[in-house]
This record gives C-alpha cells, structure tokens and sequence, in this order.
C-alpha cells in the first residue's frame, strides 16, 4: 500500500481521473466527496444513491449492482464515494487515488447520530430518491462499532490485492480533512 501524505495527495488529486473515497458511515466521506468533485471538476458517484437503493429503502438485487458499478467504473472521470467491499475488485484496479477516511469510532457514531437527526424524514443528497433519513438501528450502530475490526483488513487486503501502486491517503481527523481541501483549493 503506497501511502501519501496530505501535501502530495493534493498534488496526485489534480491530476488524478478517478477518485475512490472510502471508510465507515459517519466519518464523513460523503461530504469529502462532493466537496473534491467541485474543485476537481470529476463527476460524484453515490454508491448508496446510484448503485445500491431503490426508493422506499429496498435493496438493489446483487447482479443490477455490480452491472452498475461496471458501467460506472469504466467512464475516464469519476469520484466515487463509498467502502462497499465486495466491489473492490471491479472499482480499485480503474482508480488513480484511494482516499480512506479513516475517523475514529466515536466520530463515526457521532456522525451518523447527527446526520440522522439533521435529515431525519428528509432524502440526503448522497441517497437514492424516496430512501429518507431514518433513525439508526442497533445493526447499523454495531456495524460502525466492528469496522476497524472487520472491514478495515479487507481494505488493506483490497488495496494490496487490487490497486497495489495507487496512492493512498488514510485520513484521520476533521482536520485533515479541512488540509486535504484547502490544499486543493477551490
């Protein structure tokens, strides 16, 4: 995994066509993302909104997924936000940039407690149309508190196994978040 810092990520980024934004829900990838895709100029793709969602919360069927990112990941030009691990392997080898928002736990659930009741009855912008904002459940709250534990090693394996020479900017805190951005510019 070839990790890069803050000051060289944004300098990758500008010349980088695909972008791939990944980590655990509430840590903020969403926002990071359509906040690159501006002062980038790449198209944002949701992988909630535009792969895994019909309205009224129902599930994709795996095939129409997969068909979806496909297509998706074969465009020049993309930011893509979303872990979604059972993909890697069709969405890492097309990326020219990983960056793995990697927040602490607590923000995490902090992040999704807000945003849950900030949007609450409302459809996020990163979410499929008649999929609105509702309140966590035990599952989803465990399954942020297991993601360094579970899915962080099948990022890294992901990484290894998939996109070994790409770039990899592992993001830790709001605050460097704020950096990435302002190196960027707007």
């Amino acid at each position: 995994m070839h990790i890069v810092n803050p000051e060289d990520a944004a300098r990758v980024l500008h010349a980088c066509e695909r972008v791939l934004v990944i980590g655990c829900s509430g840590g903020g990838k969403s926002t990071l993302s359509r906040k690159l895709s501006d002062r980038l100029r790449l198209p944002y793709i949701s992988m909630d909104r535009d792969f895994y969602w019909l309205p009224g919360w129902v599930k994709r069927d795996r095939e129409t997924t997969r068909a979806l990112i496909s297509e998706a990941v074969s465009r020049d030009r993309w930011i893509m936000d979303g872990t979604g691990s059972s993909s890697f392997e069709l969405r890492m080898p097309r990326a020219n940039a990983i960056i793995w928002v990697r927040m602490p736990r607590w923000l995490c659930l902090w992040g999704v407690i807000s945003r849950s009741l900030r949007h609450l009855g409302q459809t996020r912008p990163d979410m499929a149309p008649g999929c609105p904002e509702r309140l966590f459940d035990r599952e989803f709250l465990s399954f942020i508190w297991n993601f360094e534990r579970q899915t962080s090693p099948r990022i890294v394996d992901g990484v290894r196994r998939f996109s070994p020479d790409c770039p990899v900017l592992i993001l830790t805190s709001r605050g460097q978040m704020r950096q990435l951005l302002s190196l960027v510019g707007a």
